[in-house]
């Protein structure tokens, strides 16, 4: 493996001149030096050691293989899927008649009482006294209407989760789907349950203890089973008599759910970095978790910039929102690039990386500004990220990816950004700072010079951008803003094979007016209405020649509900990066 490349830059030392000044400063005031062990004493905290990596949430590995005929399973747990009818007869389905001749019936008679009618996300359990081939547990589960087959082969799979852990099941049995006997030789089937399985695993204890551990489910088996039939049971022109002969489903189950099992690993990384707390995440220790992931892969390389290289580069709008943090929590500019075979194909996929965003001196309010919550201000980071591990676990073909992150915080101090100053970015356009808190789209204004250097075919940004976004779209509906038709529809595609829902948004010319500056080229924020749009306008004027489109995220990149990260965005970058 080709050793990933580490060199996270530090500020230059002050002159010997301005240490003089400072304790002459000091001096004056009536006050000595402080040493920084003696002001973490002070503050009642210890110092801790700088980070040497990132913690990630214990993986549950699930084994998912064909099992063959149902009638053999001997797990734990069996599932028997059905579409929705208003008159299901479990007693005459297929696969399920078996089992329900075995139970006297029990399972129609478990259907009749609780008027099972296969609605996506119902399900009944039937215990079987005393185990039946080792089978203590049948399930009864609804898939929804079969018009929307993908959407009930996802609730399948997010059923297998939640019944096995409710049931304590390790090893699960799931049969094709009523009327679809042929269900596991189609590789998206396949790739949809075992994707929602693996994602319905994920746990994150990394920062609870004792009884607030939670714990992943024991499952760590699936099986994909069906009713093979004899080919003189079926016409001669039957699609599933021909397939029996060619018995597809080993390797079909196996591949599809390799693949299910890197988006769902680049989707849990994802969730690691948006999950974990502030302190926890810095740029710094993001630029480490970068890192780590470089060295997992070969066909990762990575490096971080520090705020002396990015000042080299002329990053003064990234520059000037990071100014504010300590210098424990400095910049850390990542670039990962992913390199497989000969590229015929080149992208950019950039992320705002805002580890903590306060709100600057426009301090974000304690009531109904999420301020507790701005950790998550890096989930188009996380995104990004996230879509690198897939990628490379993907072992996409033939293309050259780059990986980009502005990392840094928002913070107040003497040395922070005000509003009113005027920042310079790395293309010469300077913007005025109305308000501090529009610091994304100004990190990633630099991001995005830096990107189209590389000379990608298109370049897509992920960002946690805007509370207008949210307010047009609501918690789970990402907007894509760009000019490009043909992006968009390569992007909507992506998002459907995620099943992550975004939606294009205008970008009106008339707007640009809003983000005129009367003394720069550009003001970082315009109007309270259509704040979305006029942020992806802005971000615009980063990007001249390649085809580009934003994505704000803000909305699903949280689940309130439970207040955990979504992991929103990297399956669907993972998706567009395969398809190109």
């Amino acid at each position: 493996a080709r050793p990933a490349l580490l060199r996270i830059g530090a500020r230059k030392q002050p002159s010997s001149m301005r240490k003089l000044s400072t304790m002459l400063l000091l001096a004056r005031c009536g006050r000595a030096l402080v040493t920084p062990a003696a002001a973490a004493a002070r503050r009642g905290r210890a110092l801790s050691a700088a980070p040497t990596s990132f913690p990630l949430s214990s993986s549950k590995t699930v084994k998912v293989e064909y099992g063959g005929a149902a009638s053999d399973y001997a797990g734990d747990l069996l599932l028997l899927p059905f579409w929705s009818d208003k008159d299901i007869d479990v007693g005459a389905a297929t696969i399920a008649q078996g089992w329900d001749a075995a139970f006297g019936g029990a399972l129609t008679e478990l259907a009749e009482s609780q008027e099972f009618k296969g609605k996506k996300g119902e399900s009944h359990v039937l215990t079987v006294p005393g185990r039946l081939q080792g089978v203590r547990k049948v399930a009864l589960v609804g898939l929804g209407p079969k018009d929307k087959a993908m959407e009930g082969y996802a609730a399948l799979g997010k059923a297998v989760a939640e019944i096995a852990s409710k049931e304590k099941a390790s090893s699960v049995g799931v049969a094709a789907p009523s009327r679809s006997r042929d269900a596991w030789t189609f590789g998206e089937h396949v790739e949809a349950v075992a994707l929602a399985t693996f994602e319905g695993c994920y746990v994150d204890d990394r920062f609870r203890t004792g009884d607030n551990v939670k714990n992943p489910p024991k499952l760590s088996s699936l099986e994909l089973v069906d009713e093979p039939m004899s080919v003189d049971d079926v016409s001669p022109d039957d699609a599933y008599a021909a397939s029996l002969e060619e018995g597809p489903q080993e390797s079909v189950v196996s591949e599809a759910a390799e693949r299910a099992r890197a988006y769902a690993q680049g989707s849990a990384f994802a969730k690691d970095l948006v999950n974990a707390p502030p302190n926890v995440l810095t740029p710094r220790t993001l630029a480490i978790a970068a890192v780590e992931l470089a060295k997992e892969h070969q066909t990762l390389d990575c490096t971080i910039k520090g705020p002396v290289e990015c000042a080299a580069l002329g990053m003064g709008a990234y520059l000037g929102v990071a100014q504010g943090a300590s210098s424990d929590n400095e910049a850390q500019f990542v670039h990962l690039t992913y390199k497989r075979g000969v590229p015929k194909t080149k992208l950019a996929i950039v992320g705002k990386g805002l580890t903590y965003d306060s709100g600057g001196y426009n301090l974000k309010p304690s009531a109904g500004g999420m301020i507790e919550l701005m950790k998550f201000d890096m989930g188009g980071a996380a995104a990004t990220l996230g879509c690198a591990s897939a990628v490379a676990s993907l072992e996409v073909p033939d293309c050259e990816i780059h990986f980009i992150v502005a990392a840094c915080e928002n913070m107040i101090s003497g040395e922070a950004v005000r509003p009113g100053d005027v920042l310079t970015a790395s293309n010469g356009k300077t913007i005025e700072v109305a308000n501090t808190d529009a610091e994304g789209r100004l990190t990633l204004a630099d991001a995005l010079v830096y990107a189209e250097k590389l000379q990608p075919e298109a370049i897509v940004d992920l960002a946690t951008l805007t509370g207008a976004c949210i307010v047009a779209l609501g918690d789970d509906v990402a907007g894509v803003f760009t000019q490009s038709d043909e992006l968009a529809a390569e992007l909507s595609s992506a998002s459907k094979k995620a099943r992550e829902e975004v939606w294009r948004m205008p970008l009106p010319d008339a707007y640009e007016e809003q983000i005129k500056s009367k003394i720069a080229d550009l003001v970082n924020v315009g109007p309270r209405a259509g704040g979305a749009i006029t942020a992806a306008l802005f971000l615009g004027h980063f990007v001249e020649d390649v085809p580009h489109a934003h994505v704000d995220i803000a909305g699903p990149v949280w689940n309130g509900k439970d207040s955990c990260a979504t992991g929103f965005g990297a399956k669907t970058m993972a998706a567009w990066v395969d398809a190109r």
